[in-house]
């Protein structure tokens, strides 16, 4: 952010969301039906199966599309590669593995761009289509608002205790398949019912993206911390202290925006700012819509919890009870 603090924005009549709110995603007008949602991802391993770290980079990087609403379509692989330290046979897997999530999510790779380095990392340039009268961004939260999550946080905490290997194949195998999990169906449901906001929760983690909606919409946004989807382990995890660095950089980003119960565990607050990897949705539902909105995704079976609720602005933009 600060490096961008002397480069002039971009403006133009069709460009209809920019970086200024910091949204998931671009979105410039093509005519009045149509306008193309644009996002781009990419990051080193966070697990050591090399197809399963493609499957879940690819999914990380569609659901910034997923996030506003969109339909994805193309995507342009992103690879750096240490090739004089790495069998070519690892890169094939994860470009195997990216390539069928982004076949699931209906989009189709025309090409890419690949460069030495001395780390692998792999993401994708991901582009969308949505109507421009139905697009979903992070600013328009209303007070009144229910708030759900579809999915479990503490992606963070158990993938840093991979790394410390702290966790074990059962559980290493359930954030997996977690962090591959497209946003989806959620993510048409969320458009279906007239959703008022939405962002994805990923590096900064539910509180540092909750924040960007709170600031963006100008309300405040109380979480009802007892009612939070928890991975399992994920309290066991924080109070081992297995803190990616990235939690701590989001509290110090929330800081002085916040109001916590003295009363809310310390481990439940840490897993709050712990940074997800394709984390699920937050997102804001008029109340009027709420129950059927909670009906409908279980019908469909796709995760859900309500997790707060958006208020008038007041003293802070969050807080939890």
């Amino acid at each position: 952010m600060e490096a961008l603090e002397g480069v002039p924005p971009s403006y133009h009549e069709d460009l209809l969301v920019s970086f200024s709110t910091a949204d998931d995603a671009g979105v410039f007008r093509i005519n009045d039906r149509q306008a193309l949602v644009q996002t781009v991802d990419f990051f080193p391993p966070i697990v050591d199966d090399p197809y399963h770290f493609g499957r879940i980079a690819a999914a990380n990087a569609l659901s910034d599309i997923y996030a506003m609403g969109g339909r994805p379509l193309t995507a342009l692989n992103i690879v750096c590669f240490p090739s004089d330290d790495m069998p070519v046979d690892i890169l094939t897997q994860v470009l195997r593995g990216g390539a069928e999530k982004i076949e699931e999510a209906g989009a189709v790779i025309i090409g890419g761009h690949s460069i030495k380095d001395k780390e692998l990392k792999y993401g994708i340039a991901a582009t969308g289509l949505i109507d421009p009268s139905k697009i979903i961004t992070n600013s328009h939260a209303r007070a009144g608002d229910r708030l759900f999550l579809t999915k479990p946080l503490g992606t963070g905490l158990i993938t840093t205790g991979i790394k410390r290997n702290a966790v074990g194949p059962e559980l290493t195998a359930i954030v997996t398949a977690q962090m591959a999990q497209l946003n989806k169906k959620a993510s048409e449901l969320m458009v279906r019912f007239d959703a008022h906001a939405a962002t994805d929760i990923t590096g900064y983690g539910l509180l540092g993206h909750a924040l960007e909606m709170a600031r963006a919409s100008r309300v405040t946004i109380r979480f009802f911390s007892e009612m939070l989807p928890l991975m399992p382990e994920a309290l066991e995890l924080a109070e081992a202290e297995m803190i990616p660095a990235g939690a701590i950089a989001n509290r110090e980003f929330v800081e002085g925006h916040i109001s916590i119960l003295e009363t809310v565990d310390e481990n439940l607050v840490r897993v709050m700012f712990d940074p997800q990897t394709s984390g699920g949705l937050l997102i804001s539902i008029p109340e009027d819509r709420a129950e059927l909105f909670e009906q409908e995704l279980d019908k469909q079976n796709v995760f859900l919890q309500l997790i707060g609720q958006v208020e008038s602005l007041s003293e802070v933009h969050l807080k939890v009870q």
